[in-house]
């Protein structure tokens, strides 16, 4: 303990001596200066790097018209009965189809395929495909529109019924069989 002496009383005065309690002081400075140190790398961390580049064409030297825009193949689970396949060229719709919405059980689990889902997105794959050449790096790309409510069951099977179109894929010189299709999720 620290103590603070004053000099005592004078003259029947009472004494001005006092003790300071600095160890949980002490314990409370490392406390705040710990916690100042740990924010401010948060901080650090939640920043966007953002620049002043203006958008533009990716090859300046083309029309913006000219540029071919890939086409995506969006599934949409939406609904309880049926599936809607849409092929897209950027934000232009190209074809829509509905598939019905069958689920065959899968085994004793609880795992479920749709296979008419599976065929139909095989067919259009054939019919509308880009990347098919295996020294093409690039992949078709599909994106699965789901609501929050749905069984991730039913999304797994989805996945696999998208991942049925199979090409060659140039892998270090071996050819490979790979999944067509790049799958990403819609953020609603």
């Amino acid at each position: 303990m620290a103590s603070i002496d004053t000099g005592g009383g004078h003259g029947g005065k009472r004494s001005v001596n006092f003790e300071l309690p600095l160890i949980p002081f002490i314990d409370f400075l490392l406390c705040l200066v710990s916690f100042l140190l740990i924010t401010a790398v948060w901080s650090q961390m939640a920043r966007i790097n953002a620049d002043a580049r203006v958008p533009g064409p990716p090859r300046p030297e083309e029309d913006i018209d000219k540029q071919e825009k890939p086409k995506e193949l969006h599934v949409e689970m939406r609904g309880e009965r049926k599936f809607q396949l849409v092929w897209k060229e950027g934000s232009t719709v190209v074809n829509t189809i509905d598939v019905d919405r069958k689920a065959v059980p899968i085994g004793t689990n609880e795992d479920i395929q749709y296979p008419d889902l599976a065929k139909k997105i095989e067919a259009e794959w054939k019919q509308n495909g880009s990347h098919r050449a295996p020294t093409d790096k690039k992949f078709d790309r599909a994106v699965l529109h789901v609501d929050n409510s749905t069984h991730f069951q039913d999304v797994i099977a989805v996945i696999d019924a998208i991942n049925t179109p199979q090409r060659e894929y140039n892998v270090g010189g071996a050819v490979e069989t790979v999944p067509a299709f790049m799958v990403t999720f819609a953020a609603n």
